[in-house]
């Protein structure tokens, strides 16, 4: 049963769940845009199995502070003093969508702190057209603030990001949807081929890979995470 926790990272209060053993090999999870560390109860069970885990609510999602100042590099300056209150070390990092995003940008500019890493249907950053996100009735798990915030980002990502993929030193999977995915899936694979070791594996059921798929995504994250390989799943799951 996950723990919960409360942790200051310099001003901002992150909330996370803890599960596995406390000696185990540390792995960090990084949630997509309006979810928060319930998104990955799916998958928590089964890395904990071999893993100590920590689910984290970004800023502005969940139980963590919502300061009304968002920003992808904000999230990531907290994920990085996050892994400053654990073990010194390196961990492994896998994210989802936003999650995957601040994922390899503390990869890329931090390339020491991370082992392997684990992107799920995240695309390269390249310019998009943007659209205007309409605010849900009713009350909400997260601010919407950052909606806007992040979504500029994504529409108009900083060029060094792109340029920055190729400092990554982690074993990297990139996990795709596939086809019934809104992302991109040649920005999937492209990302896949800028990072130095960087693979790609799909699981053909959408964006929500972890959710749509969760025993096929977690037996091939759970491979990759201990020993490096991408594995061929047995058989392919496909959307309904």
């Amino acid at each position: 049963m996950a723990e919960h926790r409360s942790i200051d990272v310099g001003g901002i209060r992150l909330a996370c769940q803890v599960a596995g053993a406390a000696s185990a090999p540390p792995v960090v999870l990084l949630h997509a845009l309006g979810e928060d560390a319930t998104d990955w109860d799916c998958l928590v069970p089964v890395l904990a199995r071999s893993r100590r885990v920590y689910a984290l609510d970004l800023r502005g999602h969940g139980r963590s502070d919502w300061p009304g100042d968002y920003s992808l590099e904000l999230m990531c300056a907290d994920v990085l003093r996050f892994l400053d209150t654990l073990e010194p070390g390196h961990v492994d990092l896998v994210g989802h969508s936003m999650g995957g995003v601040v994922a390899y940008l503390l990869a890329q500019d931090h390339p020491q702190r991370v082992r392997r890493l684990v992107l799920e249907d995240v695309s390269t950053p390249r310019p998009r057209e943007p659209s205007v996100p309409s605010r849900p009735d009713g009350e909400l798990t997260f601010d919407w603030e950052v909606v806007p915030a992040v979504r500029r980002q994504i529409d108009r990502p900083d060029p060094g990001w792109l340029e920055r993929l190729g400092r990554i030193t982690a074993g990297t999977l990139v996990v795709a949807g596939g086809p019934d995915s809104h992302v991109p899936q040649d920005g999937v694979a492209e990302l896949a081929r800028r990072i130095p070791d960087g693979h790609l594996v799909t699981i053909p059921v959408g964006h929500l890979v972890h959710r749509a798929a969760p025993e096929a995504f977690a037996e091939v994250v759970t491979a990759f995470l201990l020993t490096g390989s991408v594995i061929r799943l047995r058989r392919t799951p496909r959307s309904s």
